[in-house]
Formats: C-alpha cells, sequence, structure tokens
C-alpha cells in the first residue's frame, strides 16, 4: 500500500529537512501531507519541483493518514500525538516528551531496532536527541568488542538545534560585528558569534543541564542502563553539524585499529581518521550528508582501557530529520 505521512511542523528545520529527504526517497506528493499551527496554514513547503499547501493542525483529518513525523516542539506532541494515536496513526516524535516513558521505545535504527517492536502499546515512538543519536551510533560498535563502562563527552553544537531564529541571530550577530548595530541576544544567553557558550537548556539542580541529563538518560536506555555518563553541551557558531569529543572506558583493552576496524563496517557511520592535517572531518563537512563521522581515534592517556575520539553529525539529517524517516522505513518493512 502507499503509505500516507504527514509532517507535523512541516514549516521548521527539520520538518522541510524531513520533506527534502522524503522527496529524495521517492516518496509521492500525494501521500505527504505538511501539518503545522493556524498561523502557518495556507502557507506552502516545497517538495521537490513542486509546492505543498501547509494545512492546519486544527482542523487536520487524522484519517487521511497512517503515519505522522512530529517536529513542533514538546507541547504540540504532549496535545496531539495522543489524539492521532488512538486514531490508529503512528507517530514518530521528535520532542523530548516521551521520550523516557517506559511503554515507549526511543529508537536509532543502527543501535537498537529490535525495541521497535513495541511501538504497538502507544502507537508513540520517541527520536532521541539530536547529540545522542550521532553519540550511540558510534559507540554502539565499540560497545560490542568490550563493554563500555562509562562516557564523558563534550559537545559542540550548532545553533540550527536550537531552530531558524537562532540560525538568524548567529548571521546577524556575525555581521554586526562589523558595523556598529549591535544585536541583542534573543535565542542565547549570551553573544554566540565568535564565542561559545557552555549552556544549552535549563540548569538543574544537580548542576548539569537538561540537554546534559537527557543525552546521559537517552544514552542508557537506547544502549545500556548500566554506562555511567557525564557530558558538557556547548553551544558553538556553526550554523549546521554537531560535533562531540568522546572519551570511553571499557571492561577490556580495545586497540585503535580494532576501534577503526568496528568503526569502518558499522552501518551509518563513515571512518575518517588520518593522522595528518586535515584527516578528520569537521561540521561542515557532514552539513547534508546522512552518516555519523569518526575521526582522531587513539588510547586515552588518563585511563585504563581506554579510547578517545572525535564524532560528527548533520544534526538536522541524522541528528533528526533522517533517523525519523528511518524509523518509518522500518515500520513499514517489518511491521505495516
Amino acid at each position: 500500500m502507499d503509505h500516507k505521512i504527514a509532517i507535523v511542523g512541516a514549516t521548521g528545520n527539520v520538518g522541510r529537512e524531513m520533506l527534502n529527504i522524503l522527496h529524495d526517497k521517492k516518496f509521492k506528493s500525494k501521500n505527504i501531507f505538511p501539518v503545522a499551527s493556524s498561523r502557518s496554514a495556507g502557507s506552502k513547503v516545497d517538495f521537490g519541483d513542486e509546492e505543498l499547501v501547509v494545512e492546519d493542525i486544527e482542523n487536520f483529518d487524522i484519517s487521511k493518514v497512517n503515519i505522522a513525523l512530529f517536529s513542533a516542539g514538546s507541547s504540540t506532541s504532549e496535545k496531539w500525538a495522543p489524539e492521532f494515536a488512538k486514531k490508529n496513526c503512528i507517530v514518530i516524535d521528535n520532542s523530548s516528551h516521551f521520550r523516557m516513558d517506559d511503554d515507549i521505545p526511543l529508537i536509532v535504527p543502527e543501535v537498537n531496532p529490535e525495541d521497535l517492536k513495541n511501538f504497538k502499546t502507544r502507537n508513540i515512538i520517541a527520536n532521541p536527541n539530536c547529540s545522542t543519536i550521532q553519540l550511540v551510533v558510534a559507540l554502539k560498535p565499540l560497545h560490542e568488542l568490550s563493554k563500555i563502562k562509562s562516557v564523558i563527552v563534550s559537545t559542540y553544537q550548532s545553533v540550527s538545534g536550537a531552530g531558524k531564529a537562532a540560525m538568524d541571530e548567529l548571521f546577524d550577530q556575525t555581521k554586526n560585528m562589523f558595523s556598529d548595530e549591535i544585536k541583542d541576544n534573543v535565542n542565547f544567553t549570551k553573544p554566540v558569534a565568535f564565542n561559545v557558550i557552555p549552556h544549552i537548556d535549563k540548569f538543574g539542580d544537580d548542576g548539569y543541564t537538561k540537554e546534559e541529563t537527557k543525552m546521559r538518560q537517552e544514552t542508557n536506555k537506547i544502549l545500556d542502563k548500566d554506562i555511567k555518563f557525564s557530558a558538557t553541551c556547548v553551544r558553538v557558531p556553526v550554523f549546521i553539524g554537531h560535533s562531540e569529543a568522546v572519551n570511553i572506558e571499557f571492561e577490556n583493552k580495545v586497540s585503535v585499529e580494532e576501534a577503526r576496524q568496528a568503526i569502518k563496517n558499522a552501518n551509518g557511520c563513515t571512518l575518517l581518521d588520518e593522522r595528518e592535517d586535515g584527516g578528520y572531518v569537521t561540521p561542515r563537512e557532514s552539513a547534508g550528508n546522512d552518516d555519523t563521522y569518526v575521526s582522531r581515534i587513539r588510547e586515552d592517556s588518563a585511563i585504563k582501557n581506554g579510547l578517545s575520539i572525535w564524532v560528527v553529525s548533520d544534526n538536522l539529517r541524522k541528528g533528526a530529520a533522517l533517523n525519523t524517516i528511518q524509523i518509518a522505513e522500518m515500520l513499514i518493512e517489518s511491521y505495516l
């Protein structure tokens, strides 16, 4: 059958990327329904050479679709995902709202596809945080070599993870550094142009931000509940592409060559690890590409049985839109 798919939040960064990917994957435009809030209803979004009219979620006929890809924020997901689900439409949600619910699978197809079988409990599947996705894609093949005991990660996250307005703020602040016009900080607590900000989301009582806590909780749910985990999440003046410096402690020694071979053979990973100028991937090269890139593999000199790696991925694609669509493809192939 031709599966009919709603894109809820179709006018946002991730929603538009979903439309691009669905077009590239040869989905038919007549089976794609862009949906957004009333203020965006009636506007148009690109689908290849076509333009699709955005429908108002308040008036959308859910019976027209059997899969809904949500990327419209937690409050929208909280209100509308159950409404879609109870009408026999399977929801794949990009927000954080459902991720830690025990009866909702949290899926990265290269890592825990077996967990998808539990989707029928509530007809909702959660998509992990963008920085978690690329991390567990890189960790999975290494975890299979030797059980991972602990992970310490520092992220360098692009402004696109905070939405289009955040990208505009970086652009404006960068431009205005060379003029007398100074723009106020709106989406960030401090200027993001020519700066780094060690603060993503709200602070908890333990001193970790919600972004850092989400990475720990999600990695434990997806990969292994026993992995000890600490993150420092940093916003950097990059438009697209998240980067991560990762320190891993294993139960047993894993050599650099074993790690390289495992990454090289892993689904969704590309190894680029040359010990020379430019022999690594930066976020600029990752933008527009599907894979998670791994570089700078070396022994961690501070701990026994440790490795350090550098992980980069396009946060709008694998970190959000692509992972969501890969889940939908698994559903269609194995369950629908």
